[in-house]
């Protein structure tokens, strides 16, 4: 089956291939992972050092691809080349702090070794919207650990998906070691059910990691890592700074055209104080620039990742309205046969059954509330679990808001988007299954062996045992 990558700003072919086989890629991984797993930890950290080397030789043409291949500005696709690269060094310093060798005194002299095992051979599925350093933030790590590693990208993202893996080639990774496989949904469901399979990580939206988790209910030797999105709460309340509340709102919002899974999504903000934020929200909103990703001036946003998703997203705001949404800022198509969109701001107040749904593109929807502890609840009236901001408020506040609020990503005066890559990453609920990712991703990538080790075997047995005379005789006796 033959694959096609469009470009979302032009509507022009950037890429086909072919579906890949992923019996011959599980097979080749196989085959590679224990040469790669017994090479000494500092072999395998050099390698990827000189893949970080090579991603930086090639920074330009690699942001070039990324923002081409996603509509995101070219800007932006920068800072995510540079991550990709940046992911190395945070890599090896997480696995020295997390899966590090332990050695401890036990009794008699015995010794207790706490070591760390590679898996075997991971498959990682990745999402369109960070095509290179989402599914490399699983890759690093697991590669340094002595994984192998089975990469599907995005059907959406095919060519960046290539592009990394090459990278990993030119710097000396063994082509089992490190493989990709292309396809679609179904390829996907392959990978993941594959019995040469190790272990599973994921990242993308939670209905697929629901599907996934189910997929995995009969195997719990296999581990299963999953980053999913979020429907994800900005709380403003007693900001002294307006201003600089509604541009933390429109940076959590509407970044990479709202397709983050910690962006924010509903807006919660006290009854009679709205209207200020609201309409300084919207003045900002006036001024973004959406265009295609090499424009100049350089825009925010660019399109949606395709027309379906801007369909999509277009038919949930419709369904909003229908329900007693109003319009601040309304989601408007500026080309009818691409998929840029305008940001939309929507007061959802009034809607009676607000669908707990992670709408993935930029629309923030704003809600009304009385009091800080409606606000709270509010923030809490979802299923899902990821990030989370308060902005403004006293440190009083705030430790009301950290203590309540459910999620895994919880700031303060800061946006909900841009988690550092040096603290663990993850949610809970339809978020994710307690497998934090980032700087943590080194704690599903090995698993711990304890040893007690002594240099001879001594052992007696002091309770329980007959007298050797009268065991003697009762054998006689017998």
């Amino acid at each position: 089956m033959t694959l096609i990558s469009i470009e979302p700003a032009t509507g022009q072919t950037l890429w086909t291939g072919e579906t890949g086989d992923v019996d011959a890629a599980v097979a080749a991984a196989r085959a590679a992972w224990s040469g790669w797993a017994s090479k000494p930890f500092s072999v395998r950290v050099e390698t990827m050092r000189r893949f970080a080397n090579v991603a930086r030789g090639k920074l330009d043409a690699f942001a070039d691809l990324i923002a081409r291949e996603t509509g995101k500005p070219l800007w932006e696709a920068r800072t995510e080349a540079e991550a990709v690269i940046n992911k190395v060094d945070i890599s090896v310093a997480a696995y020295a702090d997390r899966t590090a060798q332990r050695r401890l005194e036990g009794a008699m002299g015995t010794r207790v070794a706490v070591r760390h095992k590679p898996h075997g051979v991971l498959g990682v599925l990745g999402p369109y919207n960070f095509p290179a350093h989402l599914p490399n933030g699983h890759m690093v790590p697991a590669l340094i650990a002595g994984n192998a590693v089975v990469f599907k990208p995005s059907e959406k993202t095919p060519a960046v998906g290539e592009y990394l893996i090459g990278l990993y080639r030119e710097a000396g990774v063994p082509e089992g070691v490190v493989g990709c496989v292309q396809g679609g949904a179904d390829t996907g469901k392959a990978l993941a059910g594959h019995s040469g399979l190790d272990g599973l990580l994921f990242t993308g939206s939670a209905r697929a990691g629901l599907a996934l988790n189910r997929q995995f209910a009969d195997v719990p030797h296999k581990i299963l890592a999953l980053e999913m999105g979020g429907n994800n709460p900005i709380v403003v309340w007693d900001a002294k700074d307006l201003h600089a509340a509604a541009a933390i709102v429109v940076q959590s919002a509407y970044m990479t055209a709202g397709q983050r899974c910690t962006a924010a999504r509903r807006l919660i903000v006290r009854e009679g104080e709205h209207e200020a934020l609201a309409e300084t929200i919207v003045k900002i909103l006036d001024r973004l620039i959406v265009d295609h990703p090499h424009a100049t001036p350089a825009p925010y946003m660019g399109p949606v990742i395709d027309n379906d998703a801007a369909d999509r997203l277009q038919a949930d705001v419709l369904d909003l309205m229908g329900k007693g949404g109003r319009a601040l800022r309304r989601l408007d198509r500026k080309v009818s046969d691409k998929p840029f969109l305008t940001p939309a701001l929507i007061d959802v107040t009034d809607v009676e059954k607000r669908p707990d749904a992670e709408l993935f593109g930029p629309v923030l929807q704003m809600i009304r509330v009385p009091d800080f502890d409606a606000a709270l609840a509010e923030a809490n009236a979802t299923r899902y679990g990821l990030a989370a901001s308060l902005i403004g408020g006293a440190p009083e506040l705030y430790d009301r808001f950290w203590s309540t609020v459910r999620a895994g990503v919880i700031n303060w005066n800061k946006p909900t988007n841009g988690a550092p890559s040096s603290a663990p990453f993850g949610g809970i609920g339809l978020s994710g299954n307690h497998r934090p990712s980032a700087y943590y991703a080194a704690d599903y990538c090995a698993y711990p062996v304890t040893s007690s080790e002594a240099e001879a075997a001594r052992a007696t047995i002091g309770v329980g045992l007959a007298d050797p005379a009268s065991a003697a005789a009762n054998n006689l006796e017998g």
